[in-house]
């Protein structure tokens, strides 16, 4: 094992698994008035908001205050929620396993609603591999929160200046470096991979 990285943590959403929040609406609504509905509302940090633990149930009582119009859109990517997890990331799979295979400790944080998560693991190897996720919505804090990194590290047992941790979102891997981890930017399981070698962790680099 690397005398420098012991464990690798990861996000989820288009690190792990591909996320595409315009699929429930695929065949049954034009995609400019998802768009219309996505921008109304702000969708990121609408949903945001059930990241950081807000019920579906709050979050329509709230829309319905603020945009009563859009219940119907909203009431439609929850029902159908399960096309917006489309499948696993590529080569994400097997650097799980070879990490696995090395001895190094692979463990997850991900932005995700407490009651759309079982998903994940359900449906994605690479998540079920894993050998422990905090998830936002169930810890009621959500990234980039620096709380939830210190949270993370204290709930998982990791010691974040020998853990990688790595997400798409700039924000959040500006924020872990904060509090001390070894994050990197996903840009591709190949990358990472390539990262990791870099650093020392024993695995195959795999094309």
């Amino acid at each position: 094992m690397s005398a420098v990285v012991d464990a690798v943590l990861f996000d989820l959403g288009q690190v792990l698994v591909v996320w595409d929040p315009y699929a429930p609406y695929a065949g049954l609504r034009p995609r400019d008035e998802v768009q219309r509905f996505f921008d109304e509302i702000d969708f990121a940090a609408f949903n945001h908001e059930q990241d950081a633990g807000r019920s579906y149930a709050d979050a329509r009582a709230s829309l319905a205050r603020t945009h009563p119009h859009h219940l119907p859109m909203l009431d439609l990517y929850r029902e159908r929620f399960a096309h917006a997890v489309s499948g696993p990331v590529p080569g994400s799979f097997e650097l799980v396993e070879d990490l696995r295979a090395a001895g190094v400790r692979v463990l997850g944080l991900t932005n995700w609603s407490a009651e759309t998560y079982p998903l994940a693991p359900a449906t994605i190897p690479a998540v079920a591999l894993l050998e422990d996720v905090v998830v936002s919505g169930e810890v009621g804090l959500a990234k980039p929160d620096p709380r939830i990194f210190r949270l993370a590290a204290e709930q998982l047992g990791l010691d974040p200046a020998r853990t990688v941790f790595t997400d798409d979102s700039e924000a959040n891997v500006v924020a872990a470096r904060r509090v001390g981890y070894r994050a990197h930017t996903w840009s591709g399981a190949q990358g990472l991979r390539s990262h990791l070698v870099a650093l020392g962790v024993p695995i195959a680099a795999r094309r």
